[in-house]
């Protein structure tokens, strides 16, 4: 089964190296590497450009584009694997056997997702867990409760980006969440929960990096769960923002 793995980059030379490295070492073979980069200013596109050298597997672009969304969109078009997932660049896999697990699940399963456990970590410092966001087996009442698993961690298949599309850029943070509305709402998919750890992901992405975007992604939230047809959701985006608050206790 070949994967697809699509990191979005920008101005990303601090970070890019952990990243790349988790990609590059994971032990399952069969890996396309899709790198899509904003037009960087700083030495990220030299970055990409030398290890693109030393790996085959890896393809990239760099072009200004529209913001994080449209960059993975970018990607999405570009992968040619069985299966799609991300790794954005401030985040890594946890450890060189998580693709294959994947890969695993989705052999055994039938399924036409994968997802696990995500731990947020500190920029300075990726070994210190700071919150930890461990999921659950998929029940389509769950959405109605404002459950969504990690983005980070989900892996697809590429025929539901075929029949989904990708990502509504109308959405400026919360684009994931639609589209996660989109995909698990649709009863003719199924979907396996692994109980590992994928991703670790260091603190301090658009969503959560200020007062300002925090405000906004609650109203996107909120947007997002109703034009996917979740009743009251008000109480969705509530319900979805309290689940939060114990993950910054399960260490």
């Amino acid at each position: 089964m070949k994967v697809s793995i699509i990191t979005a980059t920008y101005d990303s030379e601090l970070t890019l190296p952990d990243c790349m490295a988790s990609v590059l070492s994971q032990s399952h073979e069969d890996i396309e590497y899709v790198i899509i980069d904003g037009d960087s200013k700083d030495g990220t596109l030299g970055f990409i450009e030398s290890k693109a050298k030393a790996h085959a597997n890896i393809v990239y672009a760099s072009e200004p584009d529209k913001g994080i969304y449209d960059a993975l969109n970018k990607g999405i078009q570009m992968a040619t694997g069985d299966v799609i997932g991300f790794v954005h660049s401030d985040d890594y896999l946890a450890d060189p056997k998580v693709i294959e697990n994947i890969v695993t699940a989705f052999e055994q399963h039938k399924a036409d997702g994968v997802y696990g456990d995500l731990h947020y970590v500190s920029f300075e410092d990726p070994q210190k867990l700071i919150r930890n966001w461990k999921s659950q087996v998929f029940q389509n009442k769950l959405l109605q409760r404002g459950w969504m698993p990690a983005h980070p961690t989900l892996f697809l298949k590429r025929e539901v980006y075929l029949q989904k599309g990708g990502f509504n850029l109308g959405y400026k943070i919360a684009a994931d969440y639609d589209f996660i509305l989109r995909v698990f709402r649709d009863p003719s998919y199924s979907f396996q929960y692994v109980p590992i750890t994928i991703t670790k992901m260091r603190l301090g992405g658009a969503s959560n990096k200020s007062l300002k975007n925090l405000i906004q992604k609650t109203k996107e939230d909120y947007r997002a769960s109703k034009s996917n047809g979740l009743s009251l959701p008000f109480k969705v985006i509530l319900l979805k923002n309290l689940s939060k608050i114990p993950q910054w206790f399960k260490k």
